[in-house]
């Protein structure tokens, strides 16, 4: 009998995961897979895809092509509060599986490159909570030295699953990861395919050094105030910071609410002052053939554009952010003012809520080697100007919200903002 090697792992969403469905739904635009008890689950082909992308060596003879593949991926099922997987129809969720049939959404629009909204861009995105944590597992026959590679590669820091890991979704740390080797019949016999089964002994995991990737990190301490807008009021404004709820598995509910830092708002300015940076660096002006609208080498390209019908996926890959949110908020008033009597214009009054806390904020991106140095600069220039308060972030920065100061840090080393 050829030995089968198998591992059973439970990863944990470090950010929040977008994993697209077919369901249509009149009341969100982009809703995630469920299975067939209503929970969010990853689909195995969605696992395999990924690590078939990031592995090196001969990925035809492990992971198939014109053969069978060596390596088999189960669907990802989430975790109940008892840290078990539910493989039956339920006749009703627990009180915790009932948080999941609610799930956040994300609201986005499209930015033009003079950084203003599209029209008609307005959709909004089905995404599960950060801290839900799913068990899946992978099966291979003969070579160990591929299972471990492949086992290896879950724990990578650019390892994400779903769509929208460019603007922050789909970061996943492993918290365990358990293996067996089955050799003879005997062991086949006495082997249960349920997720459930305590197999062998635990692995030690260790977060590996991205061998694809930059990495970078912000550390970015606010001047004031600023506020990521969560498009909805309370009874204090009519405008609102957006918080979100983590799932904890030690308390066996949610949190409470944690101030977002969203990824999508930081990808879209950055990606904004990048292409300023970039022309500024080649000297293309206004009216200049050859200046960039966007730099798609860097940030990607949607489907159907001038250049590149089939679109193209981004280099860089950023991170959600959260702090717990202490309710420390400042309320601003405003009024629309008539320009030609001088005077407040009729139902113009209106409040807006910002964030005052002063906590330091750890924002993480990944930018893969390949990119040419061409249009690194201009990327690295932009994280300088973060850094120096030059480049605010968030809602209402024409107002004075959104300054951030702070040091940047180049694959762990702190790199001078000044040059």
């Amino acid at each position: 009998m050829k030995t089968k090697y198998i591992a059973h792992i439970v990863i944990e969403a470090d950010t929040p995961l977008k994993i697209g469905s077919s369901n249509i739904s009149f009341f969100k635009d982009s809703p995630i897979q469920r299975d067939w008890n209503g929970l969010p689950m990853i689909l195995g082909t969605s696992i395999a895809g990924v690590l078939r992308k990031d592995f090196k060596g001969n990925v035809q003879d492990i992971f198939g092509e014109e053969t069978g593949s060596k390596v088999i991926f189960s669907n990802a099922l989430l975790l109940d509060e008892n840290g078990r997987i539910n493989e039956d129809l339920l006749l009703e969720n627990s009180k915790f599986l009932q948080i999941f049939d609610t799930l956040p959404l994300r609201e986005h629009t499209a930015i033009t490159n003079k950084g203003v909204a599209k029209e008609h861009s307005k959709f909004d995105e089905e995404v599960v909570y950060k801290g839900s944590r799913f068990k899946f597992s992978i099966e291979m026959l003969e070579d160990e030295k591929a299972f471990e590679k492949i086992l290896s590669l879950l724990q990578s820091p650019s390892f994400r699953i779903g769509g929208g890991s460019t603007k922050g979704f789909g970061k996943f740390k492993v918290i365990e990861i358990k293996t067996t080797a089955l050799k003879n019949t005997q062991d086949l016999e006495n082997y249960s395919s349920s997720l459930n089964t305590n197999i062998g002994t635990s692995i030690n995991l260790s977060q590996t050094k991205s061998e694809t990737h930059i990495s970078y990190t912000l550390k970015l301490t606010p001047d004031d105030f600023f506020m990521f807008g969560s498009g909805f009021g309370d009874k204090d404004a009519d405008q609102t910071p957006i918080v979100e709820k983590i799932v904890d598995y030690h308390k066996k509910d949610l949190s409470k609410n944690y101030i977002l830092f969203p990824a999508s708002s930081l990808k879209g300015a950055i990606a904004h002052r990048a292409t300023y940076n970039y022309n500024l660096q080649k000297g293309y002006y206004i009216g200049n053939e050859n200046a960039k609208d966007s730099i798609s080498e860097l940030f990607g390209e949607a489907k159907n554009s001038k250049e590149n019908i089939n679109g193209s996926k981004g280099k860089v890959l950023f991170s959600d952010a959260y702090k717990l949110d202490n309710s420390n908020t400042k309320v601003f008033d405003h009024v629309c003012i008539d320009r030609f009597t001088g005077g407040a214009k009729d139902g113009a009054l209106f409040q807006e809520k910002t964030v005052a806390q002063k906590d330091e904020w750890s924002i993480d991106i990944l930018v893969q080697k390949d990119v040419e140095e061409e249009y690194l600069k201009p990327f690295e220039t932009t994280l300088k100007e973060i850094c120096k308060g030059l480049l605010p972030l968030g809602g209402a920065t024409t107002k004075g919200h959104g300054v951030f100061k702070g040091t940047l840090l180049k694959d762990g080393e702190v790199i001078d903002v000044n040059n």
